[in-house]
């Protein structure tokens, strides 16, 4: 885990569109569609050690915390290895997969640039490590993102909230201001106790409808006026 310490809120950001503030990317499943990576190299991985791996466990790790799923691979590969070293495996096959070819969602790279030309603030709030949102950063135009935060950058991975407050305080701007997208239920349930307006696009893994709960297919044709609709009708 980094030392970087967590920042603390400085001048809030002025008032965008309908009172939108930044908009908060997670990368896997939202940004990219790199899950199957991640799934792929679980089977491997666990295969190399004569376990045997199903979708029901990969689709069990989807929005965890590294370290979180390391641990459940370790139990359930059963796979002889630290959960740090399982971690590190896994990113090895995975970034070397994203540096061949990133499986981008769809409208996730129009969105952004809308952002950029709005002059909305970004930030991409994943548990994967630096070393991997590197990777996804380096094919976008430089400064796409005001903020980045990654799992080994927190102490406490989603559905803790500290990720996304962090991107907050570091951007500038309140969580109730902000949107934040999400393709998982952990990853769903960290953005919404952080206060942010939360916007949920399963993809892998289904996400459960609830009270409030903003629900999309996917970001195809979803413009920064709409992002900024539903903080608008948060705040009425």
């Amino acid at each position: 885990m980094s030392s970087r310490p967590i920042p603390q809120p400085g001048a809030v950001a002025p008032t965008g569109r309908g009172g939108l503030q930044a908009v908060l990317f997670d990368m896997d499943g939202t940004l990219v569609d790199t899950e199957p990576y991640w799934i792929a190299a679980e089977h491997a991985l666990v295969e190399q050690y004569g376990g045997a791996w199903s979708d029901e466990h990969a689709h069990a790790l989807v929005g965890n915390a590294l370290l979180t799923s390391a641990e459940y691979i370790r139990e359930h590969g059963p796979v002889p290895l630290d959960p740090p070293v399982i971690v590190e495996r896994l990113l090895d096959d995975v970034v070397e997969a994203v540096r061949r070819e990133i499986p981008w969602r769809p409208g996730a790279r129009e969105l952004l640039a809308e952002c950029r030309a709005e002059g909305v603030p970004t930030a991409l709030v994943t548990m994967s490590y630096l070393r991997l949102a590197e990777a996804v950063i380096a094919q976008l135009p430089a400064g796409t993102f005001g903020a980045v935060v990654t799992g080994d950058q927190v102490r406490n991975g989603k559905p803790d909230p500290e990720a996304y407050r962090t991107a907050c305080a570091l951007l500038g701007v309140q969580p109730e201001r902000t949107v934040a997208l999400e393709d998982s239920p952990t990853g769903v349930a960290s953005a919404e106790a952080a206060g942010c307006v939360t916007v949920a696009i399963p993809h892998q893994v289904p996400i459960p409808a609830a009270p409030g709960r903003i629900r999309l297919d996917s970001l195809a044709g979803v413009s920064v006026a709409r992002l900024a609709g539903f903080v608008a009708g948060r705040r009425e």
